[in-house]
This record gives structure tokens, C-alpha cells and sequence, in this order.
């Protein structure tokens, strides 16, 4: 009832830019915070950037003052501009979503987006 659906990644070089975008839908939840997540192959995955319904954001130490996070709530979709990209910042980007109904809440992931970034 609860789905998440990244897009937006790809290949870039080092200096780049990227936006991703995460377009969620139900049926009958209700979203509530939403953010991003890396993963690297061999790395634990790592919180990039949350924001609240609200739009209340939070951001983890890789990105901080380089990705801006933002939500667009009629849409029900979260994004993440990127900027001065890093190899370091090569991974699968994962959407997240906390979502509630009367009686029900749970979180939430997307299948994720791949980013590559060269040097």
C-alpha cells in the first residue's frame, strides 16, 4: 500500500550535480518524515538527509552544506539536489518514508537509484 520510486541517478563526473527525485504513493497512509539513504558495496547505510512533514530538514555529515533536501507534499515526492559530487559519494541512493494510518504505521524504502561519481 506504500510505494517509493527513485529516479534521477546516473553517471557523473567529479564537480557534478545531480537531483533525485522519489515520487511516493498509497492508497491510505499518510506520509510523515521522509529522507534519503546511501549505501556503498562493503558500507553500512548511512542517513544522507531526512526532512519532516513540515519541511524541517536534517543532514547527515557526508552532505551537509553540498545536498539540499526538499519535499513537495501534493506530490508526495522528496528530492535531493547534489552538488560538488565526490567518488566518495558513489552509492545506491535509497528513498525512506515513515508512514501512518488510523492504527498502522511503518517505514518504508524504495528500490533505490545508483549514483557514480568519476573522478
Amino acid at each position: 500500500q506504500v510505494h517509493l520510486v527513485e529516479s534521477g541517478g546516473g553517471f557523473v563526473q567529479t564537480g557534478g550535480s545531480l537531483r533525485l527525485s522519489c515520487a511516493g504513493s498509497t492508497t491510505d497512509y499518510n506520509f510523515l518524515d521522509m529522507g534519503w539513504y546511501r549505501q556503498a558495496p562493503g558500507q553500512e547505510r548511512e542517513m544522507v538527509a531526512t526532512i519532516t512533514l513540515g519541511g524541517v530538514p536534517n543532514y547527515g555529515d557526508s552532505g551537509k552544506g553540498r545536498f539540499t533536501i526538499s519535499r513537495d507534499n501534493t506530490k508526495k515526492t522528496i528530492y535531493l539536489q547534489m552538488n560538488a559530487l565526490m567518488p566518495e559519494d558513489t552509492a545506491v541512493y535509497y528513498c525512506n518514508a515513515y508512514a501512518w494510518r488510523p492504527g498502522q504505521r511503518g517505514t518504508y524504502w524504495g528500490q533505490g537509484t545508483q549514483v557514480t561519481v568519476s573522478s
